[in-house]
């Protein structure tokens, strides 16, 4: 497996070697399939600048985290996948949001007229900068310049779509077709008021982001060894999926999102033995896809 920590751009004037690794590509060493495994929430690395302007302890903002999604897709690549997963964490830089999903009341200076200030995202303080972490504490002590937001989408945000776009159009390119598994983690308050949650929940954009019978076979798959599936309920997919998923033009996108109960505690933050478990089942699923890919993708 070839290992790439890309790097970002560093900021105007800054001297050499400034630019930091923001997200990590895991190609693998042979048998390419078209299939790429994406972990835009799993980042860990908090910029030393962001912790100082936030009023939460370190703890309080990796709750937002999908925590060791990245280990969990780890062993994607020894099946002919591709993994990307970014290093930057998700309270200071959401890949998972358009590009400008920003709460105007969180900046002490007006936003340009082409900013998304009314998506439901942003409107529950979760936009492509956060107002609160998944708890729904605060982040901030005091409100944030715009020129802000601008740095962190052009340093963050921007590289790592830059590489998750290009490894898809390589991919589709080389192959005919490309499978994106979007991978993502469930908190258990997401259930309040609600039905329990599943194991997995699949989120196909409600069949419009990847061919049914993608959808069918990664259901099947985890049913088959004992999980609890349920389709789009309560996520359908997130702009990631929403936005690379075209399988009229043969690039397919699925969102999997894992309850956090089955590998990890949620208050201490520390891996659970089922990690082990689902990170063995997460790897044969990339065995089985990228197997049986072309067939999937060509089915009704």
């Amino acid at each position: 497996m070839l290992h790439d920590p890309a790097g970002c751009p560093p900021p105007s004037g800054a001297g050499p070697g400034a630019a930091a690794a923001c997200f990590d590509i895991i190609r693998p060493s042979r048998c390419d399939a078209p299939l790429v495994f994406a972990s835009p929430h799993s980042g860990r690395e908090y910029p030393a600048e962001f912790l100082a302007a936030t009023r939460l302890t370190p703890q309080h903002l990796r709750r937002s985290e999908d925590s060791f999604l990245d280990e969990i897709v780890a062993g994607t690549p020894s099946h002919g996948a591709t993994m990307i997963a970014a290093r930057f964490p998700r309270a200071f830089c959401d890949a998972n949001r358009e590009a400008w999903e920003l709460d105007p009341g969180m900046f002490s200076d007006p936003l340009p007229g082409w900013v998304n200030t009314t998506s439901v995202r942003v409107r529950a303080g979760l936009g492509t900068i956060a107002r609160v972490v998944g708890g729904g504490e605060s982040i901030y002590a005091e409100k944030l310049p715009f020129a802000e937001a601008e740095r962190r989408v052009r340093r963050f945000w921007q590289p790592y779509h830059d590489a998750l776009a290009g490894l898809l159009t390589e991919l589709t390119a080389s192959a005919g077709r490309c499978l994106l598994v979007d991978c993502h983690s469930m908190p258990a308050h997401a259930c309040e008021g609600r039905r329990p949650l599943p194991d997995v929940v699949l989120g196909d954009a409600h069949g419009s982001a990847c061919a049914p019978a993608v959808t069918r076979f990664v259901e099947q798959f985890f049913t088959g060894r004992g999980y609890q599936v349920r389709r789009n309920d309560p996520y359908a997919g997130g702009f990631i999926t929403r936005n690379y998923g075209r399988p009229q033009r043969h690039v397919h996108a699925i969102q999997l999102e894992f309850a956090r109960a089955l590998y990890m505690d949620e208050e201490t933050l520390e891996r659970r033995p089922g990690l082990a478990t689902l990170a063995t089942d997460v790897t044969h699923l990339a065995a089985a896809l990228a197997r049986d890919l072309h067939a999937i993708t060509d089915a009704p």
